[in-house]
């Protein structure tokens, strides 16, 4: 899944303001070091700024996805090796246990449930209660 690229509501505002400065024709007096110059000079840093960090977003999301691939890749030829030395060496064998593989002797056996009514000795019917 796709990370989500940022955004900035600080930058949707500058530009609405630079559209608001480039609009007024009078000079205006912003007091000392605060000047239009410098104000569109931020906003253009930020702007290259973000869209440097959203590209580096889409490449990881990119890298990922190879990632993920390979990881697939991987997982089949695990199940590729465990079947190959299954079918070389049987499914009891001690290679096929060094592979990865539980011998099939290992393996727990299931046990037999026996219903609680015959530990106790009461009999039950088979057709359920009649009238």
């Amino acid at each position: 899944m796709a990370r989500l690229k940022r955004k900035s509501v600080a930058l949707e505002t500058a530009r609405s303001r630079r559209t608001g400065l480039n609009s007024i024709t009078k000079p205006i007096d912003f007091g000392a070091n605060t000047t239009k110059e410098a104000f569109l000079a931020k906003i253009t840093a930020f702007e290259a700024r973000l869209n440097a960090y959203n590209q580096k977003v889409a490449e990881l999301d990119d890298e990922q996805n190879n990632i993920d691939d390979d990881e697939r890749e991987l997982i089949q030829w695990n199940k590729r090796i465990l079947s190959a030395g299954e079918a070389s060496f049987g499914s009891d064998s001690s290679e096929y246990e060094l592979l990865g593989g539980t011998r099939t002797s290992d393996r727990k056996r299931p046990t037999r449930r026996v219903p609680a009514s015959v530990l106790s000795g009461t009999p039950t019917s088979a057709g359920g209660p009649t009238t």
